[in-house]
């Protein structure tokens, strides 16, 4: 099983759902860069279950542990182990669900890869495990916005048909996503959003959305043709997010019914350099970073454990109803912004020591 992700900046994840704790192993991070508990909890608090009424009630803080890899604040150069500990886990709710696979859920697939799978919570498959992710996230662009000024902001731009109004991406801040608690800067349209997520949630069921993410400030260069390109590394990184169904970056599936005239990002001289006076491209050129903003959409489905009755079968193949127990999200939206926003930082400042290997930025 892969853990792991990363070249010279590796993360490795542990944990289930509903095991003693969920970290991570981050390896790679420069020396000597200050660094403590503070830095990585902002964004953990924002990923943590039970925030608000959109998400699940699970009740757990989430509070890191700095394990190794930092002394007297400052990092040492060395692996860094940072583990949050289960509090509030309730395996016995899923003591009705062992012998029936849930519908669309990885218990099966798991069961059929492994010959075994985590009775509760999905294990692996289950979003506590982005718990490590957001954790080395922050640590990584803490390094790209201390080191080059990169800036990262994601928001949720629709939740099922309701679209959020288009937002500058060179003035979108947290601030503004964080005005509300479905995180969308479009505050009139979040509202409506928040009360489609109650209204699901009232009926035992679930709905998803997509979520918009801007990268700004990145120096040109970023990306290793042809396999490694920035916007391939991006679409791995994304893809690997549980409920994740889509990945598009700048004009995306739109761009294809485009014509090149209309496409193509004509050159201009600008802030003392070549850059573009449109970015249909998303930042990007030829998977290298061109200096403009790179901005992508990543697409959540509704999460598949719901509290309604679905008729189905055990793994007996002997037909069943199953009312899943348990406490779940009706819309992971919300939760996934920073789980978005590290995963971009995780690629960038990955690609940024490579390029600093190979050419100082």
């Amino acid at each position: 099983m892969s853990s792991s992700l990363g070249t010279l900046l590796r993360i490795s994840t542990f944990g289930e759902s509903h095991c003693a704790g969920v970290g991570v192993v981050i390896d790679g991070v420069p020396p000597r860069m200050e660094l403590k508990s503070a830095d990585i909890q902002i964004q953990l608090d924002r990923r943590r279950p039970g925030q608000s009424k959109l998400s699940t009630d699970r009740d757990e803080a989430d509070q890191v542990e700095i394990l190794s890899g930092v002394e007297n604040g400052l990092t040492l150069g060395s692996p860094i182990g940072l583990l949050v500990r289960n509090k509030d886990q309730r395996p016995q709710d899923y003591n009705s669900m062992v012998q029936i696979p849930r519908p669309s859920h990885a218990d099966l697939t798991y069961r059929q890869k492994y010959g075994i799978h985590a009775s509760s919570g999905g294990g692996r498959s289950s979003a506590r495990e982005t718990i490590g992710r957001v954790a080395a996230g922050a640590i990584a662009e803490k390094f790209l916005r201390e080191q080059y000024g990169i800036e990262i902001v994601a928001w949720v731009s629709s939740v099922g048909s309701i679209e959020a109004a288009a937002v500058d991406f060179s003035t979108v801040t947290r601030a503004q996503v964080d005005a509300n608690d479905v995180r969308c800067p479009d505050q009139n349209v979040a509202e409506r959003m928040s009360e489609q997520i109650l209204a699901t949630r009232a009926d035992n069921d679930s709905i998803g959305g997509v979520l918009t993410c801007v990268c700004r400030n990145l120096p040109p260069g970023l990306g290793e043709p042809a396999f490694d390109r920035l916007e391939a590394r991006l679409a791995h990184a994304m893809l690997s997010i549980p409920a994740t169904k889509g990945f598009e970056i700048g004009s995306g599936f739109s761009g294809a019914a485009m014509r090149g005239s209309a496409h193509n990002d004509p050159y201009c001289f600008k802030n003392g350099r070549l850059g573009t006076l449109t970015n249909h491209s998303g930042g990007v050129q030829g998977g290298i970073s061109n200096g403009e903003n790179v901005f992508f959409r990543v697409a959540f489905k509704p999460p598949a454990t719901i509290g309604q009755a679905q008729k189905t079968v055990d793994y007996k193949g002997q037909d069943a109803i199953l009312e899943a127990k348990g406490r779940h999200d009706p819309c992971v939206v919300p939760r996934a912004v920073p789980i978005v926003e590290a995963m971009a930082a995780l690629v960038i400042a990955d690609l940024a020591l490579i390029q600093k290997m190979r050419l100082p930025l």
